[in-house]
């Protein structure tokens, strides 16, 4: 096992830096490393809760993903809001956050809430309302979060609703 596997200029990639027209920017030629306590504050917020990215179009020069921490204090919960055409996947680091959103899908509406914990992993699809709970009087709770477009998209709400679908 002393040989390598790819040759230089082979395997995975071997095009990758041979896009023609298409030069590379200097962000997208190496790799980074973003430490925990360089977090951007300066990103989409909403009221209950922090925001902080790490991985963006503004911290990296991502094009397609956008992936930070959010923060939601004891006895908070934030406001309702949705993250546009974002997917959004949700990674529970610490704390027992709950996600309450309007299901709309059966005869009736009716407020769902996910109760989390450590481990679980939340998936949010684009346009859904939502709001962050953290019921604990005591324990801050951290996610980390990964989105599918390249900065954070977050449109506050004044309440928790269903929006319209194209065919109403």
């Amino acid at each position: 096992m002393s040989e390598p596997l790819t040759n230089p200029g082979e395997g995975f990639h071997p095009h990758l830096h041979e896009t023609p027209g298409h030069p590379t920017a200097p962000l997208r030629t190496r790799l980074h490393h973003i430490r925990a306590d360089s977090l951007d504050v300066d990103t989409a917020q909403t009221g209950g809760m922090r925001r902080f990215a790490a991985v963006s179009g503004k911290t990296v020069g991502s094009e397609k993903l956008w992936m930070g921490q959010t923060h939601v204090a004891p006895a908070t919960s934030s406001s309702d809001h949705h993250h546009g055409e974002s997917e959004t996947a949700i990674y529970i680091v610490s704390g027992h956050p709950e996600f309450v959103f309007l299901d709309d899908s059966g005869d009736q509406a009716e407020e769902v809430r996910l109760r989390t914990a450590p481990g679980d992993y939340i998936f949010v699809p684009p346009f859904v309302p939502h709001r962050e709970e953290n019921p604990d009087p005591t324990e801050e709770a951290v996610v980390v979060i990964a989105r599918s477009t390249q900065e954070a998209i977050v449109v506050n709400l004044p309440h928790l609703y269903a929006l319209p679908t194209a065919e109403a």
